[in-house]
C-alpha cells in the first residue's frame, strides 16, 4: 500500500506512508486452482490493516487492484465480493496488459527516460510484466505467466534445489520468456541499446543483497541502484546452493521472500541474458504508484509529459470499435445522446459522476459491435467482444460494466439469473448498469433511422406530476421524426420502471439552448 497526497496544482503527489505485507495469494489449491482459505484470510487481514492506516491518515479515497493470482483463480470473483463485504473495499481486477501499463506509469512518475528506450521488468508472484517505452507511448506491453510464487510452488520441491530441478526451472523460464522478449526486441530501432529497469520485490531484494555485499550498507533510497548481470549470476549461483533455512539467515531476508527469491532472481537473470543487457537499475515506483498516476490522469490532473495517457481510454475504445467495424459516426451520435441524457438528469434522477459517465460513453460507442459476429442477438455478442477486446485504461470491473451496459441496450433488462449480470462483483457497478442502461436504450431510440434525424434533446422534469418531457429538435425542420418518437415510446419502459416516472417524448422545432 502507498498513501499519497495529491497536489493538483503541480501536478504531482507526495508519498506519506508505505506498507507491505506478503499475503501469498498465489498459494492456490493444487487440484482446483482456487485461492485457499488461508491465503484469503491473510489477504483480508492485510487489507483491513491497510485500510486502518489509510483512514488514520485521513485518506479520502481507497483504490485497490488485484492481479494474476485473483484474476486466474476460479473463485477469484467470489473473493472480491468477500473483500467488499468484510472490509468495505472494492477490489478492481486488472488484466495483464493493464497491469503492465500502470507499472509503466508508476516508473515514469519516478524516473527520467530522456526519450531513450527503457525496458521495465516487474516480477510478481504469478506473472512477469515486460514493458518497452521511451517516456512516451509504450511500444510493447506484455504479461507472462511466470512469477516467483507460481514457479516455486510448481517446480521446486527439493531443499536446497537439486541440479535437475534447477536446470528444468531454468529451461522452463527460457521457454516462457522467449516470445515476449522477441516481440520486445522487434520494437527496438537499429542501434538502440535499452536500459533495464527492475521494479518490485525480487529486483529490490537482489539489489539489497548486492549492496550489502559490495558496499556494506543498503542505500536509502534504493532508487537508481545498479546491479551488473555478472554479479546477479553470482547471487543466483549462491542462492541455489543454500537451503531455505540458510537463505533465511541472509540480512534483511523475510521468511516469505526466502521461499521464492531463487525463482524470482532466475527470471531476472534469464530475461537479462535474452535481452543482452549487462545491468539493471532499481526503480522503487511500480504498480502502486501507477494506480495513483492513472487516477490523476482520469481526473484530468496531469497535462505534462504523461498527457498522451490521459486519452488512453478513449483511444482504446475507438481502436476496438474499428476492429469490429463499428460505424463510428453513428455510435458517436448515440454516445452524445446518452451523455446528454446523463448530464441533464444528473443530481435529481441519478447521482453518478464523471467516471460513470465515461463508462456510459464507452458502452454507447461499442454497443453495436456485436453485429461483427451476427445481427441476431447482437447485444449479447457485443458483451463478449467488449469483455475480450483488451480495453486499456480500465479495470476488470469497469470493462465488465461497459460490456453489461452494451448488453442491456435492447431486449431484457438486468436480471440476477443472467450470468453476465452476476459477473459484476460490486454492488455499486450493478447499480450503475441498472440506472444507466435505460439511458443508453433511449439514446439508441433517438437515432432509430441511423441518419442523425435528431439534432439535440432537452429534458424538462415536472416533479409534481412525476413526468419527464423529452423534447426532440429535428435536424431538418420538415422532418417529423415519427420513427424516432415511436422508438422512444417503445423503449421507454425500462426507464420508467427504473426511475418511477413517466416519460413523454415530443417534437420541438424551435432552436433550443441546452445548458
Amino acid at each position: 500500500m502507498v498513501v499519497v497526497r495529491v497536489q493538483p496544482t503541480l501536478p504531482a503527489f507526495s508519498i506519506m506512508a508505505r506498507e507491505k505485507d506478503t499475503a501469498r495469494l498465489g498459494d492456490r489449491d493444487p487440484e482446483t486452482g482456487d485461492l485457499t482459505p488461508a491465503a484469503m484470510g491473510r489477504a483480508i487481514a492485510a487489507l483491513k490493516r491497510c485500510k486502518d492506516i489509510a483512514t488514520s491518515l485521513n485518506a479520502e479515497q481507497i483504490i485497490a487492484v488485484a492481479t494474476s493470482a485473483v484474476r486466474e483463480a476460479p473463485n477469484g470473483k467470489e473473493f472480491v465480493k468477500q473483500v467488499e463485504a468484510e472490509v468495505g473495499i472494492i477490489v478492481n481486477l486488472v488484466s495483464g496488459q493493464e497491469e503492465a501499463r500502470r507499472i509503466y506509469l508508476g516508473v515514469l512518475s519516478g524516473m527520467e527516460f530522456d526519450n531513450k528506450p527503457h525496458v521495465i521488468i516487474d516480477i510478481g508472484g504469478g506473472s512477469t510484466e515486460l514493458i518497452l517505452g521511451d517516456g512516451h507511448e509504450p511500444r510493447t506491453l506484455s504479461s507472462t505467466k511466470i512469477g516467483a510464487v507460481r514457479l516455486t510452488a510448481e517446480y521446486v520441491s527439493t531443499d536446497p534445489i537439486s541440479n535437475a530441478e534447477f536446470q528444468y526451472l531454468q529451461a522452463y523460464i527460457r521457454g516462457m520468456i522467449e516470445r515476449p522478449v522477441g516481440e520486445l526486441r522487434a520494437h527496438l530501432k537499429p542501434g538502440e541499446v535499452p536500459r533495464l529497469v527492475g521494479t518490485s520485490g525480487t529486483a529490490e531484494t537482489v539489489a539489497m543483497l548486492h549492496a550489502r555485499e559490495k558496499l556494506g550498507i543498503i542505500p536509502d533510497p534504493l532508487n537508481g541502484y545498479q546491479v551488473p548481470l555478472a554479479d546477479l549470476r553470482e547471487i543466483v549461483a549462491r542462492l541455489r546452493r543454500l537451503s531455505f533455512a540458510e537463505r533465511l539467515t541472509l540480512p534483511g531476508m523475510s521468511e516469505r521472500r526466502a521461499e521464492i527469491i531463487l525463482a524470482g532472481a532466475l527470471i531476472l537473470q534469464e530475461t537479462m541474458a535474452f535481452l543482452e543487457i549487462d545491468a539493471f537499475t532499481i526503480c522503487e515506483r511500480a504498480l502502486r504508484e501507477g494506480v495513483v498516476v492513472d487516477w490523476m490522469l482520469t481526473h484530468g490532473l496531469i497535462e505534462d509529459r504523461l498527457r498522451y495517457q490521459s486519452s488512453v481510454r478513449q483511444r482504446s475504445v475507438k481502436r476496438v470499435a474499428r476492429k469490429y467495424q463499428v460505424n463510428l459516426d453513428y455510435s458517436q451520435r448515440i454516445a452524445a445522446f446518452a451523455t446528454s441524457l446523463f448530464d441533464q438528469t444528473q443530481g435529481w434522477l441519478h447521482l453518478w459522476g464523471e467516471e460513470e459517465k465515461e463508462l456510459l460513453w464507452a458502452a454507447a460507442i461499442l454497443h453495436n459491435c456485436g453485429h461483427h459476429v451476427n445481427h441476431a442477438s447482437h447485444h449479447k455478442h457485443s458483451y463478449y467482444l467488449i469483455r475480450n477486446g483488451d480495453l486499456l485504461g480500465y479495470t476488470e470491473i469497469e470493462v465488465e460494466t461497459i460490456a453489461n451496459l452494451a448488453r442491456y441496450h435492447r431486449k431484457n433488462t438486468p436480471k440476477k439469473k443472467h450470468e453476465t449480470y452476476r459477473n459484476l462483483t460490486s454492488k455499486k457497478h450493478r447499480r450503475v448498469v441498472e440506472q444507466l442502461s435505460p439511458l443508453l436504450r433511449l439514446a439508441v431510440a433517438l437515432d432509430r433511422r441511423q441518419l442523425g434525424a435528431v439534432q439535440q434533446i432537452r429534458c424538462e422534469y415536472r416533479a409534481e406530476a412525476k413526468e419527464l418531457y423529452l423534447w426532440l429538435q429535428p435536424t431538418q425542420p420538415t422532418d417529423d421524426c415519427a420513427l424516432e418518437l415511436w422508438s422512444v415510446d417503445y423503449k421507454k419502459g425500462a426507464f420508467e420502471s427504473e426511475f418511477g416516472i413517466k416519460l413523454i417524448a415530443k417534437l420541438e422545432s424551435a432552436p433550443v439552448q441546452v445548458p
